[in-house]
Formats: structure tokens, sequence, C-alpha cells
């Protein structure tokens, strides 16, 4: 009988060891292709983009375009956090910096174009040798005459007055409605075991704020929020509660006051999974028990492995909310925004740093 057990617990562990070697098998390219899509879905500001997942051999290549070098940026991230991606390479552009080079402009091509060759002109003879002398009623003509006064130094002609430059137009101010929605990339990571109402989170336009067909405020300007509630799950029940709102955008030096709805974001309970659990060690108790002594040595393994589900239940946390950094939240303004208009973002005229391949 014990020989016949041993033989029995030898086959469960080749059984477990088969079952912990196929888990453990890394995942094919079609697999992390698939991953890579499922984190650029999640993200709101990278829906909808044309963006191409091409995987070989642990190397992924992100091909098509975006909207801003904030999304790029982001884009490769995220390829980079999936488990088995050893390189990425970004090929991803930005949309208004490709319509700019494929479309030249008349005024360019205007300047390209090249200017007709005028033929030299012959030149004129000498007339110094055929001038007549001065005749002495000349020369008396061209003495001053009496009473007329003339100056002691010649008097220099003055330059033409340079044009001045044309006065810059005043700036314009725009509102921008109640309603909008403002999408806003984190810049601080947020987590309900560590977060405390009344905290201070940073954040960046991700999308521009548009009124009446003009940009009011590009992307890439510093937003400031606040934590107006935050509620971390406990070990046997409840759930996970995190609210967020918007206090102050900051735009060309100037900071406005903004006053936006609420993010609220709740986590799920963790009771069922708990259930499962519990349910799961006691069947595997039972089964161990049975191999080592019959109906009896059943019971206990069952009690045993019943233990074991109420020790993963008392250890188990409901579900906490995370949102690292990058993460991007969707408000909406709950009053009207005026503000002086801004052509270009807060990064124009800086060298753009590629992401490390």
């Amino acid at each position: 009988m014990r020989f016949k057990a041993a033989i029995s617990l030898l086959a469960l562990g080749l059984v477990i060891l088969a079952i912990g070697v196929a888990c453990s098998k890394a995942p094919d390219d079609s697999q992390l292709t698939s991953q890579i899509q499922s984190k650029l879905n999640e993200d709101s500001g990278l829906q909808g983009k044309p963006i191409q997942v091409q995987t070989s051999g642990g190397v992924v290549t992100l091909s098509g375009t975006v909207d801003n070098d904030t999304q790029r940026t982001a884009a490769s991230r995220y390829a980079a956090s999936v488990p088995g991606i050893t390189k990425v390479v970004n090929d991803l552009t930005i949309a208004s910096a490709t319509a700019a080079a494929e479309a030249p402009t008349d005024q360019t091509m205007q300047e390209q174009a090249p200017e007709p060759v005028k033929p030299m002109a012959k030149p004129k003879p000498s007339v110094t040798a055929q001038r007549p002398k001065p005749t002495q009623t000349a020369m008396a003509s061209s003495e001053p005459q009496q009473g007329q006064m003339q100056p002691e130094h010649p008097v220099a002609t003055e330059p033409a007055a340079q044009a001045a430059p044309p006065t810059p137009p005043p700036p314009k101010k725009l509102m921008v409605p109640s309603g909008t929605t403002l999408a806003v990339r984190l810049v601080d990571g947020l987590n309900t075991e560590t977060a405390v109402a009344g905290q201070t989170f940073h954040a960046t336009l991700d999308s521009p704020l548009a009124t009446e067909g003009e940009t009011a405020i590009p992307a890439g300007y510093n937003i400031e929020g606040h934590v107006v509630d935050v509620k971390s799950a406990g070990k046997f029940a409840g759930k996970s509660e995190l609210v967020l709102q918007l206090d102050r955008i900051n735009v060309g030096g100037k900071t406005y006051n903004i006053q936006t709805d609420q993010y609220k974001r709740e986590g799920s309970s963790r009771s069922v999974n708990t259930a499962e659990k519990v349910g799961a060690g006691a069947a595997i108790g039972a089964i161990i028990g049975g191999i080592a002594g019959g109906g009896k040595g059943a019971g206990i393994g069952a009690a045993a492995g019943g233990g074991l589900g109420g020790g993963v239940q008392a250890a188990t946390k409901g579900q906490q909310i995370k949102l690292p950094p990058e993460t991007v939240l969707n408000f909406t303004l709950q009053s009207s925004l005026t503000v002086i208009q801004v052509s270009e973002g807060p990064n124009a005229g800086r060298p753009k740093l590629e992401p490390p391949q």
C-alpha cells in the first residue's frame, strides 16, 4: 500500500510539473502584438489612432501617426512594458509635421524657381575726354555771389529712413464654453493605498482646447488638481474609491482657475474570488488526504485544505485603484473659461528627445 501511495504521489508531482512548464512557455509574436494593442486601446488618448504593431522575435515596431510627441512617447512605453519585449522600434510620426512636409506652399515653390538670366549690358564708352573745358563764364557763375552764405562743411546727404516694423496685433481673448471635455495625462501616479484627501496631483493637457474653430490652448501645458475623496479596500470586504477634480491650468506664464466635474472610480470587491479559493483549497486537501490514507485521510486532508483556503481569504484584500503616470483621464468644464490665445505649445523651439530604443 505504501508503494502504491508513493507511485500516486510521484505521478501527481509530474502532472503539476508539466502544468508549470506549459504555463511558463514564452508567448509567441502574435500574443505579444495582441497584448500591446490592448494596452494602446486602454489609453483614451491613443484610441482610434492609426497605429500598426508588428512583433518579431521580441522586437516590436510601431508605425503610423499620432497627434503630438507626448502620445508618441506613451505608445513606446506601453510597448516596452509588455513582458517578452526586448526592443521597441518607434517609427510613429506626428500628423501635423507630416502634413506640413508633404504640402509645400506656392510661396516656397516660387522661391525655389530659378530666376531668368539677364543679358550683360555693354560698357558705355568713357566720355571724360569729350567733356568741354569750363569757360570763364561758367567758372564765374560757380563762384559765390556777394551776400550769399556758403556752408563751411559740405552737407552730408542723410539716408532714407528705414521703414518701421509692423506693430504686432494685440493678444486675442477666446472663451472656452462650459461642457468642453479636457483630456489630461497624469504626471504623478495615484494609488488608493497611499493617496489622501486634499492631496495635489499634476498632469498635462493631452489634447488642445478649441473654440469656434480656433485653438485656444495647445496641448502640453501643466494642470493641477486635487484628491477629493479616497477609500482603500479592506481585507475582507469593502471597495476602494478614488475621486479627483481639476483646479487650475498654467498657460504662457498665466494661471487660470478652472471648474470641472469629478472623476470617480471604484474598485471591485474580491468576496466571490475568495470563496472560490476556499472551496478549491478544500478539494485539493481531500485528494491528497485520500491518497495518503483512504476515507479518514480524505477527511483530514479536506480540513487542512479548507484551512489553507481560509488563510488565503484572510490575506486577500479588495482591489486597489492604481493610476500610473501617463494615464489619460477625461474631465468636463462646469463653467466657461476665458483665456488669452496661445499659438504654440510649451515645448515649441525645444529639441525633441527620442525615446530609448
